[in-house]
């Protein structure tokens, strides 16, 4: 099966870049999704902010369009921030969306532990 492990959060000011990565590990018959999410305030539910298709398509959250942008080289899924605001700070995680059969196929989602980016106001 799958698993993920995000890295590269920090503290960066208010128009710096930062650049996320999700490490994929593991094997899955077919991928779907694979996406970055983020939690803003604990207990908070985690928001979409982008995701990619095994196609390579992209979509993303109206606050990310044209800031963000997540692209994918071998296993490493990223997420590149630029012109990063203070409203972009939280916990940010990686999601593998994907079908793993064996007996029988399971759609599984898989979650990484998060990676806090903190952009001071």
């Amino acid at each position: 099966q799958v698993e993920v492990a995000e890295s590269g959060g920090g503290l960066v000011q208010p128009g710096e870049s930062l650049k996320l990565s999700c490490q994929v590990s593991g094997t899955a018959t077919s991928e779907k999704y694979f996406g970055w999410y983020r939690r803003q305030t604990l207990g908070n539910r985690r928001e979409l902010v982008a995701r990619i298709s095994a196609d390579g398509s992209a979509n993303y959250a109206d606050s990310a369009e044209g800031r963000f942008t997540i692209f994918r080289e071998k296993n490493t899924v990223y997420l590149q921030m630029d012109r990063l605001k203070p409203e972009d700070t939280g916990d940010y995680y990686c999601n593998a969306d994907y079908v793993y059969c064996a007996d029988i196929c399971h759609d599984l989602v898989a979650w990484g532990q998060g990676t806090l980016v903190t952009v001071p106001s």
